[in-house]
């Protein structure tokens, strides 16, 4: 059973990280999440396609979510690797959705598998995997 509801783990991500206030979560599950993010004028590069740190930030708080929703509000849990394929150019006029999936939690490391499309769009637009470092338990 996920540890927070997208409502609860939005608070505290709004007191937290408030430089991540564009991304809503929409659903968490065991060890999985979903993530949705409107895309503005400052996430565009030329040729009005959103930029590859945009999608890889994207990607990474889909994975804090995943992992938070599985193992509580250890904040400290960080990034130690992120590796994004990018499939095909997101356009600029619509949102975009990340579902995270945990591979595989350990005691000291997560691994998640993240798939990036355009809201109302299946199309796969890139995909990453990311491993996440858990501290120790105080």
């Amino acid at each position: 059973m996920a540890k927070f509801t997208p409502e609860s783990l939005s608070a505290l991500l709004a007191r937290e990280f408030p430089q991540a206030l564009s991304t809503r979560i929409v659903a968490l599950g065991e060890g999985s999440a979903t993530v949705r993010r409107e895309i503005g004028v400052d996430d565009l590069r030329p040729g009005r396609t959103v930029s590859g740190p945009v999608l890889m930030a994207l990607a990474d708080m889909a994975t804090y979510c995943a992992l938070l929703a599985d193992i509580g509000d250890v904040l400290l849990a960080v990034t130690t690797n992120l590796e994004i394929h990018f499939l095909r150019k997101p356009s600029a006029d619509r949102a975009l959705v990340a579902e995270a999936r945990t591979l595989k939690r350990g005691k000291r490391l997560a691994i998640v598998e993240v798939s990036i499309h355009a809201e109302g769009d299946d199309a796969l637009l890139a995909c990453a995997t990311v491993t996440y470092s858990i501290p120790p338990a105080s």
